[in-house]
């Protein structure tokens, strides 16, 4: 569950410090008092867009924190592993900054991290219904997504759009096949060809680095033995040759030697220059005796080479690119003699479809109970409501198959009693659409595995006994959850566990957000406030406090 959120200068927020409870927390106040804001903040630390307007008037950036229980699960546990962050001592702290220029930054337990990955783990952590939450629930999509969860069908539905994908890839690989059969025959044709060429080439990226060489050698054998023989020749082989020369110098300071032994120092170098000199003389006979002088292999090498070079101008590609030509051709080659087998084509194409429609109507029959079980849940909240004999049901309507498989779902209602039920969309009262929405998200809220759930004034356009009910089906939600509501109702408020009250208050000229836990006597006061008027008398914090002793309330 959420613990504690630290913000800094975020809209009217100069410097909060807050700590959060479990069971269901109740945020109340004026209207534009900034609770609202405290969502928002939350809301940012959980990956939502912002851009510069979220932060206060003269300072450089906003600071949002939000630090989090690890909630149990191996789901959460794998996604962490894989993005390699750590969960220190059971904890995820989320750290959001934007700076005055609208650039944002993001971390995840001190690591950088980026606003998708903010988003993902927020997914496991909070579940956000805004004040905008009934009327997203007249997209189609979102009574899809809704029914699901609620059927525990969601990776069923995964498995049906991947089914569905692939049934469609095929399908049209086939369609391809039929259409295109004489242009996929000439370019097998060409391609065939093409292949042919290269393989009787025989290219080889070893043998053409060793050909290269040798033909760099055989081009140049004639000069090599001219200068090989001239450095013999002055080494050793001619009448004034080095090694002679330093035979003799040897031999000379071997007899001065026996005068003065001090230039024995100098000999040894000589003897060593010898001796060098005489493994030079080996080494250059031997190579000279190596070298070939044979015009007729020249010739044959620089025809391969020719060839090579050739194909390679041909097709646009240097000669070490060939083996590379070759493997993508004949991958293209494979893919289209596959694809110019319609027959074989349509047997995958036909496989993919009895997949699909497989895994489509297990999808079907999971949406079919759960369909049943959400239609009882919702109609019997709205009885209590103030919509008796009103129904709900979630339709399943048959279709064509789609990716989201073979039926869509529509939520329907009838407010009153003898009414024909209509799609959710067409339900013409606000208040009946915001009572109807706000049973919806409680009900579908229990699906969630998220710890904490937060409601953003869903209650606008109910009161009285509704309001009561409302409050008492998130008191019951916040025994398993932690439940966080803004709200403007009394009716609510009084059944929190715990309340805030949040104000404006003028600092230093400045308009500015405070937050003040309530207890006691300031709990009374501020149900008392919320219960109108413009002066608050003994007999509505009488009233106040009535309600909040009644059972369910703290």
């Amino acid at each position: 569950m959420l613990q504690r959120l630290s913000i800094r200068d975020f809209v009217i927020v100069d410097r909060l410090e807050l700590e959060f409870a479990d069971g269901f927390g109740a945020l109340t106040g004026e209207t534009g008092a900034g609770k609202s804001i405290l969502l928002g903040a939350l809301g940012l630390a959980l990956g939502e867009r912002a851009d510069a307007s979220v932060v206060r008037g003269g300072r450089d950036k906003a600071d949002i924190v939000a630090e989090f229980d690890l909630p149990p699960g191996a789901a959460l546990a794998a996604w962490l592993a894989e993005q390699e962050l750590d969960a220190d001592e059971g904890l995820l702290i989320l750290r959001r900054v934007v700076d005055a220029g609208g650039r944002s930054r993001s971390w995840i337990n001190g690591t950088p991290a980026t606003l998708a990955q903010l988003r993902s783990l927020g997914q496991w952590l909070a579940d956000i219904h805004g004040q905008h939450a009934h009327h997203a629930l007249l997209r189609a999509e979102t009574q899809r997504d809704l029914l699901d969860t609620h059927a525990g069908a969601t990776g069923l539905a995964a498995e049906v759009a991947a089914h569905w994908r692939e049934w469609q890839r095929l399908a049209g690989l086939r369609q391809a096949a039929e259409r295109d059969t004489a242009a996929s025959a000439r370019e097998r044709e060409l391609l065939g060809w093409q292949l042919k060429e290269l393989e009787e080439l025989a290219f080889d990226a070893d043998q053409w680095r060793e050909i290269n060489a040798e033909h760099g050698r055989l081009a140049h054998a004639a000069d090599l033995v001219g200068g090989v023989g001239e450095v013999l020749d002055g080494l050793g082989d001619g009448e004034r040759a080095v090694r002679a020369a330093l035979g003799h110098c040897a031999s000379r300071l071997g007899a001065m030697t026996a005068i003065d032994p001090a230039l024995a120092e100098v000999r040894d170098l000589l003897d060593a220059a010898a001796i060098q000199a005489d493994e030079a003389l080996h080494a250059l006979r031997r190579y000279r005796d190596r070298l070939d002088l044979d015009p007729a292999r020249l010739a044959e090498i620089e025809r391969r080479i020719g060839a090579v070079m050739d194909v390679a101008r041909k097709h646009r590609v240097a000669a070490e690119e060939l083996p590379a030509l070759v493997a993508d051709w004949r991958a293209r080659l494979d893919a289209l003699e596959a694809s110019a087998d319609p027959a074989r084509l349509a047997a995958a194409e036909e496989a993919a479809r009895a997949a699909f429609e497989a895994a489509a109507a297990r999808l079907t029959e999971a949406r079919r109970a759960a369909a049943a079980a959400l239609s009882a849940e919702i109609t019997g909240a709205m009885q209590s409501l103030a919509m008796a004999g009103g129904k709900f049901e979630a339709a399943l309507i048959a279709g064509e198959p789609s990716a989201h498989g073979r039926e869509t779902v529509e939520f329907q209602v009838a407010a009153n009693q003898g009414q024909t039920l209509r799609a959710l969309a067409k339900v013409a009262s606000g208040g009946e659409l915001s009572r109807i929405g706000l049973a919806i998200q409680v009900m579908t809220s229990r699906d969630s595995a998220t710890p904490t759930l937060i409601f953003d004034e869903v209650d606008v356009g109910i009161g009285g006994r509704v309001a009561e009910i409302v409050g008492q089906s998130l008191h019951r939600l916040g025994r398993d959850r932690q439940v966080l509501c803004v709200t403007h109702l009394p009716q609510v408020a009084a059944r929190a566990d715990w309340q805030w009250q949040i104000a404006k208050e003028t600092r230093d000229n400045q308009t500015l957000s405070a937050v003040t836990p309530l207890a006691g006597s300031t709990r009374v006061e501020e149900i008392a406030r919320m219960l109108g008027g413009v002066e608050i008398t003994d007999t509505t914090r009488r009233h106040a406090a009535e309600m909040l002793a009644s059972p369910g309330s703290m």
